[in-house]
């Protein structure tokens, strides 16, 4: 599913842009399941598969937010996230939250994770209404 976009749009909302979220997943499973709790949203979801390919993605592209599994290949989450937050920096970008994915969840995992510069925290498994109620929590109006 990686590089797959998904441009559902509410009926309500129809000429607004889509929030644009960048997701990196190494489950083709867990993909699939992100892009069940979108639909029917008014979101373009793009997939990476590992880290370097998050962080590609990333510096190729313009997000609203990035959800971020920890545990993935070639690269981890918090790498990742490290880069990113460099690569904003040095290039003078507001930050773009990125919300860290993991079936971890004691307190030192989401310290390690706020200290890469994490936004925020979900466990896996991911449940719909926690995944929307921190991306309405974070989006708020956009």
């Amino acid at each position: 599913m990686q590089g797959a976009a998904t441009g559902d749009e509410t009926a309500d909302k129809p000429s607004e842009d889509p929030v644009t979220i960048l997701i990196a997943e190494d489950s083709e499973s867990s993909q699939a399941l992100f892009s069940l709790f979108f639909k029917g949203m008014n979101s373009r979801l793009v997939f990476a598969k590992n880290g370097r390919e998050a962080v590609a993605a990333y510096k190729a592209g313009a997000y609203d937010l990035v959800l971020m599994d920890i545990f993935m290949p070639l690269m981890d989450g918090l790498d990742a996230t490290r880069e990113i937050r460099a690569h904003e920096q040095a290039n003078n970008l507001r930050p773009t939250p990125i919300v860290t994915i993991s079936a971890n969840d004691l307190p030192e995992d989401r310290d390690c994770s706020a200290k890469a510069g994490c936004t925020d925290f979900l466990p896996k498994p991911v449940r719909k209404a926690a995944l929307l109620e921190c991306v309405a929590r974070i989006l708020g109006d956009r």
